[in-house]
Formats: structure tokens, sequence, C-alpha cells
């Protein structure tokens, strides 16, 4: 997919998840301006198993990224663990070894340790720190010079813009992928259930407590023994995980938690221009190639077209359509850049 340099350098920059090598190639054949990824270890918020990256893959990663004029990102976004911080260390040395455009990290103790031992090495502030108002950027900014914030999925446009005007670290937001529950004390409940913490070990349900098991062609999903989900004959079963589970509470059947459903933010791209977002983001490392293909293809054509005409932006139905069908639960939604509430 080509588009005019005139149109690109404009636009902000496009962030794709790579959860593999694969995906890493198909965010560059569809037009990511960069990727972000992880190693296969703690370090990592989205240490799934069969995904993720060793240090050879980074640097192949590394080296194709570089030949399309693309960036990598590199996440060591979890919180070092007492007595395991040589870890955290190592994989800040291998970023800046490999030749990371950036790293993404939460921790303020291993952003000092970025800071002090690779000055060189571009700090951006992970969604994990939570930064929400400008003091908490700004002060990340003074101590360890990050020049990046990755904003979480908390705040209106109105909210995002006042942080525009008051910091003159860069914005990056989330412009489409799977939303997290965001309430405080539900990634406890999976910790509870499993016996591991979903940010130490990257997952909100890890495989070793995650069983499918089928009784008269009803399929169960379950989690540590925990009945999280039923399906129907030839109905999609859903990897369990209890934020996102069908439970019975009087009576009735549904999510009772928080249905699935994905963060769309295309038809707001116009808003996101004028503030003067640098990042636009895409959720999924988890994800196949083929998401990864597809909505970096669907995003890179939209922020090229809101760049060329921002007044005469419009979502096609063709790109809508296609998001639609990798949406959690076939539903998205415009999260709290659009909220009614304040």
């Amino acid at each position: 997919m080509t588009t005019s340099s005139s149109v690109r350098a404009r636009s902000p920059q496009l962030v794709a998840p790579a959860g593999s090598l694969a995906a890493l190639r198909a965010a560059l054949e569809h037009g990511a301006d960069a990727v972000y990824l992880g190693l296969r270890d703690a370090t990592n918020a989205r240490n799934f198993g069969g995904l993720n990256f060793t240090e050879a893959d980074i640097r192949t990663g590394v080296a194709e990224a570089h030949a399309r004029h693309a960036e990598v990102l590199f996440a060591i976004n979890t919180f070092p663990q007492m007595g395991e911080v040589a870890r955290w260390h190592r994989a800040v040395d291998a970023a800046a070894d490999l030749g990371a455009d950036a790293v993404i990290m939460a921790d303020a103790g291993l952003m000092a340790y970025a800071h002090q031992r690779h000055p060189q090495l571009r700090l951006h502030l992970s969604v994990q720190g939570s930064a929400t108002h400008a003091d908490a950027i700004e002060l990340m900014r003074e101590r360890f010079n990050i020049k990046r914030v990755v904003l979480p999925r908390v705040l209106s446009l109105a909210q995002i813009g006042k942080l525009a005007r008051q910091t003159s670290v860069e914005l990056e937001v989330f412009g489409f992928g799977s939303l997290c529950v965001m309430a405080e004390g539900r990634c406890l409940l999976s910790s509870y259930a499993t016996g591991d913490s979903p940010n130490n070990k990257g997952v909100c349900s890890p495989a070793h407590a995650v069983r499918w098991t089928e009784q008269d062609g009803t399929m169960h999903a379950r989690l540590s023994g925990i009945l999280i989900d039923s399906y129907a004959p030839g109905e999609p079963a859903g990897y369990p995980t209890l934020c996102k589970g069908r439970f019975e509470v009087e009576g009735e059947r549904g999510y009772v938690l928080e249905e699935p459903t994905s963060l769309n933010a295309l038809s707001l791209l116009p808003a996101l221009l004028d503030i003067g977002i640098a990042a636009i983001k895409i959720e999924g490392r988890q994800r196949s190639p083929r998401y990864v293909a597809d909505v970096v293809g669907v995003l890179r054509a939209a922020i090229d077209a809101a760049c060329a005409e921002p007044a005469r932006f419009a979502p096609r139905q063709e790109w809508q359509g296609t998001l639609g069908r990798h949406a959690e639960g076939d539903q998205v939604t415009q999260g709290a850049y659009d909220r009614p509430w304040r």
C-alpha cells in the first residue's frame, strides 16, 4: 500500500503489535510506521506461550524494519520483582544492543537504570504506568527524559486535548483493539483463580489453568476448574478469562463483569489529528498475523485519508467491515474517548 510522502509526513505514527516475526512482517508490509514487541520472559506484559521473540528474532526484525524506514519499540513493561531486578536490567541492555528505537516501560526504577546506563535510548512511558494527568507525565520527563507517554484508555477526547496543551511529551493513544475491563481488582481475581499474577506472567489466563471439555455436544471452557463459558455445537469457543466469561446470576445468563468489545476510534481520527497526537497504537500482540495485516491496512488507509482531507473524512464501509470481523464479541465502541459522563 503506497501513500504520498507529504501525507505520511503529517501523519501520526501508526504503531502495530508484533507477537511474532510473521506478525512483524505483516505489519511492515501493510504500512506500519513502527512495531512493538517483547522478549519471551517476565519482562514482557504479553508473555504468552508460543509468542514473542528471541534476541536473534529481534535482531532480524530490527534489520527488516529499519530497511523499510520503520521503528521497533521494545516493551519491557512489567515491574521488576524483588531479587530478580537483574533480569529486567539485562532486557534494557539487550534493547540497546539490538538497536531498538525506543523502550516502553512502566517502572520508575527501571527507567532510572535505562536513563543512566543508556542515555541515548529513547524512553516511552507504558500504558501500565497509568499516567492520566500532566503532573505525572512531566515528572517522568524531568526525571528520566521520557519522550512519549502511552495514555490509558480511560480519558475522553477533551481530557486528551487538555493534556496535549499542558505537556511537551508526545502522546500515543490506542486506535483499535480489545478493551481491558479497566476496573481495579479484576486482575487480582485472575491471580486468585490461577495462582499467577497477570502483570508478572503476562497473561490473564495462563495455559496451565485452561481446559476445554466437551459434554453432550456442548463445549465447556474452564479456568482452574471454574466454568467460564459454554458453547453450542459449531459456536466458536473463546479463550476463557474471568472478566469476559458468561455467568448465571439470579437466573440470568450473560457477561456479568464485562461484555467482550473492541475499541474502534476510526471516526475520531480528525479529532485526534487536530489534538496533535504523535502516535496511534493497535492492541493485539497475542493476535494472529492476519489480524495485524488487516487492521494495519485499514488504519494506514484511514490515517492517510484523514490527513489528506480531515474536513471531508468519513470511515468507509469496507474499513468498518474489516475491523468488525476482528472485534471482540463482534462489537465495537469508542470507549472513554466519547463518553457521556464526566
